[in-house]
């Protein structure tokens, strides 16, 4: 996946001049998407344990056979040992909602302190995933202490739900399609008072989205930092448009 456009301008990069954001940033919904999540998320992720950058590789043997002068990729698949291209934003919002609901001035203490763990343990978060998205929040839970509760609909694979599973996290199978898992999940977090930690949003539910969107925002700030230039095309996966929207 390569990625380094939108978003750059909140990272004050030396290298972010060329800002494609520039053209539609009087447009953005800055409550929802703003420099200061992104700077923030950054800043944040970076402080937690195992932390790396994420490499961008030179792909000169595909840029010759396109008639390109260079082709990057930057690569998600081992960041935090995840396998996932999804493995910042999820983990991300669940950070931020245990550090919310526990009124932590240090966040660190997620994983530094048992006393701060336990209290986390009280605490659910769960999710409706295709994969991707569910192993994140998955392992953000195991990571800062939380139970976690992952809903997958009745053609996801085997081996997805047990990467998931390998975190910790319960997996529960709904009949249906995707839509089906994201309404059990909210019907389930209801009824259980947990919380719901999506990287969909719709009616009433923006704000856990948005933090979603900015941990991703971290792929943008080590790439603006990883390129010699600015790139003239960047070209991501859109899925359910958090990752795109934050890129």
């Amino acid at each position: 996946m390569s990625s380094a456009v939108l978003g750059i301008a909140g990272f004050r990069s030396p290298r972010a001049g060329f800002v494609a954001n520039r053209l539609i940033a009087d447009d953005l919904p800055s409550e929802h998407i703003n420099p200061e999540g992104f700077a923030v998320a950054a800043q944040t992720i970076q402080a937690w344990p195992a932390y790396t950058p994420s490499p961008l590789h030179r792909l000169s043997g595909q840029a010759r056979r396109l008639g390109l002068r260079e082709v990057f990729y930057k690569d998600e698949s081992a960041r935090f040992g995840l396998g996932s291209f999804k493995a910042l934003g999820g983990a991300y919002a669940v950070y931020t909602l245990l550090r919310e609901e526990l009124q932590l001035s240090d966040g660190s203490l997620l994983w530094t302190d048992q006393e701060t763990r336990k209290s986390a343990k009280a605490i659910t978060v769960c999710c409706a995933t295709d994969g991707n998205h569910g192993r994140s929040v998955a392992w953000g839970a195991e990571l800062f202490g939380a139970s976690c509760v992952i809903f997958v609909h009745e053609t996801v694979s085997q081996s997805r739900c047990e990467a998931i599973a390998a975190f910790g996290a319960k997996v529960s199978r709904v009949k249906g399609n995707y839509d089906d898992s994201v309404r059990e999940a909210q019907r389930q977090a209801e009824a259980n008072r947990w919380y719901v930690v999506s990287d969909t949003s719709y009616e009433g539910y923006t704000d856990i989205p948005c933090k979603v969107m900015h941990g991703y925002g971290l792929m943008a700030q080590e790439i603006c930092d990883q390129l010699p230039e600015a790139p003239s095309h960047v070209i991501v996966q859109a899925g359910v448009g958090a990752l795109a929207a934050s890129l």
